[in-house]
């Protein structure tokens, strides 16, 4: 449940769909993101993570739901039914991906092995893991929908796919910390912030590390290779749009003692993109 005070929204099940409308023979627009290759590879290599990472945390969240009070227990429903509607759309993205000319295969590899040595720890490390994924992609998801136009034109459906996954991350971003809070209800409140502060430095190392190799990857795929191809990516993730830069600050935030996702309440922007004028406040953004 969250800490007294927190003001999480309740959880909204927005089952849409994207990217359904193709002309049949049509072949998806290779660099989709406004002709950017960077951009393009950066989110790729996200999307290609979703499927799989949204299935270990559907399966961490569930692994400790058994006496979960009723309405973390209601959360956690709502939770994995948004997830279960996110791998289904980033599949989708995926093949779209694959369309466009993309071979994914490889790092949808590296991927499958990463989730693997998760399922070879104990069940709490799949947990620990999750709240600490879930950090970055709610971190993310605010810098997005509060700056969308940052990273991606406003009028592409691709844009939309990001803005409601974002949404949805921020709505349920305390769903696993607190059942965190709730499997570990009987450690030290030292014991804890140990275990979970661990995870997240590797969890981020690992993230971090591999998500760049899976764009150089997806760029070397363009011809594009390099140090300046090098150079170019991290410039995007560290200086302009630079959303790890951006996003540096809410990444610290997790070390704090007595942390919990919705102590930084951007609700607000939840409720911007369910408003009959979302299109016109998020262009605006």
């Amino acid at each position: 449940m969250p800490l007294p005070g927190s003001k999480a929204p309740g959880i909204q099940v927005r089952n849409r769909r994207f990217g359904r409308d193709t002309t049949p023979g049509q072949e998806p627009a290779r660099w989709w993101a406004d002709g950017d290759p960077i951009a393009t590879a950066w989110f790729n290599a996200l999307s290609i993570t979703f499927p799989r990472g949204e299935t270990l945390f559907i399966d961490a969240v569930k692994a400790f739901r058994d006496g979960a009070p009723p309405a973390l227990a209601e959360e956690i429903r709502a939770f994995i039914r948004q997830e279960v509607n996110h791998t289904r759309e980033h599949l989708a993205f995926n093949r779209a991906a694959e369309a466009a000319g993309y071979d994914v295969a490889a790092i949808d590899a590296r991927v499958e092995r990463l989730v693997a040595d998760v399922y070879a720890q104990p069940k709490i490390a799949w947990l620990g893991v999750t709240i600490a994924l879930e950090h970055f992609t709610a971190m993310f998801a605010h810098e997005f929908l509060a700056h969308s136009r940052r990273y991606l034109p406003d009028t592409q459906e691709q844009a939309e796919l990001w803005r409601w996954h974002a949404v949805e991350e921020i709505e349920h971003k305390g769903v696993a910390y607190d059942t965190w809070a709730h499997a570990t209800r009987g450690w030290s409140g030292w014991n804890r912030w140990k275990v979970r502060s661990a995870l997240m430095l590797v969890t981020t190392r690992k993230f971090l590390t591999n998500r760049f190799a899976d764009a150089e990857a997806l760029l070397a795929q363009d011809g594009l290779t390099g140090w300046q191809v090098r150079a170019r990516l991290l410039w995007h993730l560290v200086g302009r749009p630079g959303i790890l830069r951006r996003t540096f600050p809410a990444w610290l935030s997790y070390f704090r003692p007595g942390f919990h996702p919705w102590q930084h309440d951007d609700s607000a922007l939840i409720r911007t993109y369910d408003s009959p004028q979302a299109a016109a406040s998020i262009a605006a953004a």
